[in-house]
């Protein structure tokens, strides 16, 4: 039962959860906006130069006959509730209500004519309002006046209200489409659950293969550094002793036939060393005239070697040049492959043979597939009538 109700609790969470969460993002931006825009028109009427030639006029009387239908029109436009513009006194020379002309601001204008710019919740003469106060500086610096702009927290309210009657549907739309969800989800936990137990196993088996990649990387730069040291020192036949004691390699025939690039020549002798030891005989036929860079060896060396440890007992290279292409095919006798099989195989961590290391196979063949789409080539297997297992493969000729 509590697993079947789970789902619909944290429906009910998430959807309440985020239903507030945008309730209370919505109230703080009817406020940020609602102050920008105080202290916008404040800030804008204070460098009006209509405003500081008002302000420094000997009379009120003309000041405010200047500036009030400025004044009205600025409300109109910018959408606030009042614009004041007040003297060194205080002393209003607009103000909605006309009663309220000539009269000294009913709230605390200390701080704004000493020349800072304030933003403040407070009460007047129409109500409570979100009110921006900027100081009239003339040319010398000298602050000679102030605006006062507001608007009514009431209509912030309305604001605040209009929005969330907006946003009721969505977040009971939401609601339905969650239960909805839910439901669904619900019919599909025992299945996934069941599921775990073979996730949780691939996972295990993948971090095994991870491991031993990292530790076989490792081994194998240091094998190579001293290699590499005894090589360029000339000490070959110390070289070779090295590799015999550290290595599981075979040694190659030495009447091989084939006489190309010896890069190439040298992988397919130890090729050939290697599938003979797993009782399977490597056939090459290769006419190329381009370096075989390690690549196109990486490719040829993985679908050779797969073949033999597969089962067969004759493993047939070919690899030619075309157009700037290598194009290549590594057929054998062995047991073939079937078709469900061969949707698979190039996936990595897929193998058909048995792992009693633990520490992960399927990789050759995925890193065959990522060498070749890297030259825009590709790869395909099949097992033709006449039995086996054949990967013909082709790729760009260099990088």
């Amino acid at each position: 039962m509590t697993l079947l109700l789970l789902p619909t609790l944290i429906v009910l969470l998430c959807v309440g959860g985020t239903a507030a969460i945008a309730v209370s993002v919505q109230r703080d931006s009817i406020r940020d906006a609602t102050a920008e825009r105080v202290s916008d028109v404040a800030s804008g009427l204070a460098d009006l130069q209509q405003v500081h030639a008002a302000l420094v006029a000997p009379d009120d009387s003309p000041a405010e006959a200047a500036l009030q239908p400025l004044a009205s029109l600025v409300e109109r436009a910018a959408g606030v509730d009042y614009v004041v513009v007040m003297d060194l006194d205080g002393v209003r020379l607009t103000h909605p209500t006309a009663a309220e002309r000539g009269l000294v601001v009913s709230t605390d204008s200390s701080d704004v004519l000493a020349g800072e710019h304030v933003l403040e919740m407070d009460d007047g003469t129409i109500g409570r309002t979100l009110r921006a106060k900027a100081p009239v500086i003339d040319e010398n610096g000298v602050v000679i006046g102030a605006i006062s702009t507001g608007i009514l927290s009431s209509r912030m309210s309305q604001d605040f209200e209009d929005v969330v009657r907006q946003l009721l549907p969505w977040t009971g739309g939401a609601l339905i489409a969650g239960m909805v969800a839910s439901t669904v989800l619900t019919t599909s936990i025992r299945r996934r659950l069941r599921q775990h137990d073979e996730a949780t196993r691939d996972l295990e088996s993948t971090a095994r293969m991870s491991r031993a990649l990292r530790e076989q990387s490792h081994e194998f730069d240091t094998r190579l550094h001293v290699i590499r040291g005894l090589v360029a020192h000339g000490d070959s036949a110390e070289a070779l002793a090295y590799i015999d004691q550290t290595t599981t390699v075979h040694a190659a025939p030495q009447d091989s036939e084939f006489t190309g690039q010896p890069l190439l020549r040298a992988t397919i002798e130890a090729l050939g060393a290697e599938l003979s030891a797993l009782d399977s005989r490597l056939e090459s036929d290769v006419d190329v005239a381009s370096d075989v860079d390690d690549q196109v060896l990486l490719v040829v060396a993985n679908l050779c070697r797969n073949a033999g440890e597969a089962g067969a007992a004759r493993v047939r290279l070919t690899l030619r040049e075309s157009d700037g292409r290598f194009v290549g095919v590594v057929d054998d006798d062995g047991p073939g492959i079937a078709p469900e099989t061969a949707a698979r195989l190039f996936a990595r961590g897929y193998t058909t043979k048995a792992d009693p290391s633990g520490t992960g196979r399927g990789i050759g063949l995925d890193m065959v597939r990522r060498a070749v789409a890297a030259r825009g080539g590709s790869v395909e297997v099949s097992s033709p009538e006449s039995g086996g297992t054949r990967f013909a493969f082709d790729m760009k000729v260099g990088r």
